[in-house]
């Protein structure tokens, strides 16, 4: 009976993309939270060339994304660029376990994921209608599915490569991609068909009219917003750099003798999102029922905010560290929470944005060209952690927390004029 309403209240193939975005999340993230100790302490990279190499990779797996959705626009659709994408992913977690295969396994995971990427969030938005209002709460379902396989993965891949040697974290990682695989084909037949799929079966003459005026508004518009989200995750992905490096060298992880593992500090921000976001939808539930709640862009602007507030957290531990202290996990933990809060603010929202405002024939590209703005992010993050060796940390988070809260600041003022641009989404629903 239960599992009846849950199917009357969304769509079975959302549930087999969660569990498919779950375990590819799981790879990623499994491999992730081992690169910078992998690099520095096996590779024997220093700690500037380490940043510099976990910003490119984590900044091109966004770059490609946009290719990807391109390919799936006009050649091989969404679904077959998904499968591709996946087995390429397998195979640069398993060359990852051979050490002198580092830069083609680094390759293989960055083709592999702008394959995959843009074309499993869009295939969210495919299965409803437009005008259909559970889409938001689909993308939020979905993000939750993100983080699930997000938390757990270090916990796994963490232990598994810092324990027992880094060959068996980096091959938890391929095995996690082949099982995301086996999902996905096995819930084939209840996606919604893609746009290869409708043109063949000779449904896409409407979706394939020219843009008109207002799709090009929109399409600026998303574009404007990209450049704000740009430093939204220049920042946020200090947790997987300069944040690990915190971890892993001052923080006091001891808990009754045994010490935790640096690792493990990455799975705090998923467990955080499973905890949050029933909160922050029940706040935004009751916002709307007083005719309060933030717009899209608003909740964005906050979300920018509150990262960059996440790390005013670390400044007086960063004083205490200067003297060769190490520190309690407490000012960590309360510095990821805080950032979590800004992520759900906005990161969901932008998915789902994407999916209302983008014209059919160009929604898998427009999804890659949003994710463009992760890899200008996540390169910049790079760049920035760059200064972690060579500036006092509290100046560094000093540095962060600016950076932040002024695009932040700028999204919310930059909310008339893009709502004269966009107005109302592809579906029909308001976006301010």
């Amino acid at each position: 009976m239960a599992e009846t309403a849950v199917r009357r209240t969304h769509p079975v193939g959302l549930y087999y993309l969660f569990f498919t975005e779950m375990w590819e999340r799981f790879s990623y993230y499994g491999m992730r939270s081992l690169l910078v100790y992998y690099m520095t302490k096996q590779l024997m990279f220093t700690q500037g060339h380490s940043s510099s190499i976990y910003g490119l990779y984590t900044g091109f797996v966004y770059f490609t994304p946009f290719f990807g959705g391109i390919l799936a626009d006009r050649y091989l659709g969404q679904r077959k660029s998904v499968i591709l994408g996946a087995v390429l992913m397998a195979i640069g977690h398993f060359l990852m376990a051979v050490q002198s295969l580092f830069y083609p396994a680094l390759f293989f995971l960055i083709l592999g994921n702008g394959a995959f990427k843009p074309n499993i969030s869009t295939q969210v938005g495919g299965l409803y209608e437009a005008g259909d209002h559970r889409r938001d709460r689909a993308f939020s379902i979905f993000y939750m599915g993100i983080n699930l396989g997000a938390f757990f993965s270090p916990l796994i891949c963490g232990t598994l490569g810092e324990k027992y040697g880094w060959h068996w974290g980096f091959g938890a990682a391929g095995v996690g991609m082949l099982v995301g695989l086996g999902v996905y084909l096995l819930g084939q037949k209840h996606l919604a068909s893609d746009r290869i799929m409708m043109k063949a079966a000779g449904e896409m003459a409407l979706q394939d009219k020219p843009l008109d005026k207002n799709d090009k508004s929109r399409i600026g518009a998303l574009v404007v917003l990209m450049l704000f989200t740009v430093i939204f995750w220049a920042t946020y992905e200090q947790q997987g750099n300069t944040l690990a490096l915190w971890a892993d060298a001052n923080t006091n992880r001891m808990i009754f003798g045994w010490e935790m593992p640096a690792s493990w500090f990455q799975s705090l921000n998923p467990m955080l999102i499973f905890a949050l976001i029933p909160v922050i939808n029940m706040l935004w539930a009751s916002q709307a029922k007083k005719d309060r709640e933030p717009s899209s862009v608003k909740k964005m602007g906050i979300g920018c905010i509150l990262v960059g507030l996440s790390f005013l957290v670390m400044i007086p531990p960063s004083q205490a560290v200067a003297g060769g202290a190490k520190v309690s996990m407490l000012w960590l933990a309360g510095c990821i929470a805080i950032l979590t809060v800004g992520e759900i603010y906005l990161s969901p929202i932008g998915l789902s944005l994407v999916t209302k405002l983008a014209p059919p024939k160009m929604v898998s590209m427009l999804m890659g060209m949003w994710l463009l703005s992760s890899f200008f992010g996540n390169y910049l993050s790079g760049y920035i952690g760059t200064f972690w060796e060579r500036m006092p940390k509290e100046y560094f988070f000093i540095l962060l927390s600016t950076i932040a809260i002024g695009a932040g600041v700028g999204m919310l003022l930059m909310i008339k004029p893009l709502k004269r641009a966009m107005g109302a989404g592809q579906d029909g629903s308001a976006v301010f």
